[in-house]
């Protein structure tokens, strides 16, 4: 996988962090030391609307959009957010939504989409200790301990 081209498209509802997340996944894959481009699609995200975002990563990527049928994994925060954009996942592309996760274990509702991250990780090329130092970085210091047993959750139940 490390020598090809990796279409990921993060979707949900604004104020569910789409645009975090996706923040953090090509912070990772920076981290390892792909080529990264991001795109997003923020529509009426400040009153709940639907927020979209591709990241690309791989050896050399020459374009920031997920084109459909091309995506390789398709996250979903929202599942109401599933059928308007399923059209973008490739066939035998994987699609992860919050029945993923296991919600109960999560430390707060709102911590969500880094656990969606967390079961996003197990299919990619990107060590651990990537997602964790980008986690670290990517949110205040006080949030990194409810992040990273998030994240670790969402890892185990996607295992």
């Amino acid at each position: 996988m490390n020598d090809r081209l990796i279409n990921v498209v993060i979707a949900g509802l604004g104020g569910q962090g789409v645009l975090k997340g996706s923040d953090i996944l090509a912070e990772v894959a920076l981290r390892a030391g792909f080529d990264v481009k991001r795109s997003e699609i923020k529509g009426m995200s400040q009153r709940g609307g639907s927020v979209t975002s591709d990241v690309r990563f791989g050896p050399k990527v020459l374009s920031p959009m997920v084109s459909p049928g091309e995506a390789d994994f398709l996250l979903v925060m929202e599942l109401t957010q599933v059928e308007p954009t399923k059209h973008y996942l490739k066939p035998g592309g994987k699609l992860i939504t919050p029945d993923t996760v296991a919600n109960a274990k999560l430390p707060n509702k709102k911590s969500l989409n880094v656990a969606l991250l967390g079961a996003l990780s197990v299919h990619l090329p990107l060590s651990e200790t990537d997602w964790l130092e980008a986690l670290r970085e990517g949110f205040p210091a006080e949030l990194f301990d409810a992040n990273r047993q998030a994240f670790f959750v969402g890892r185990t139940s996607a295992e």
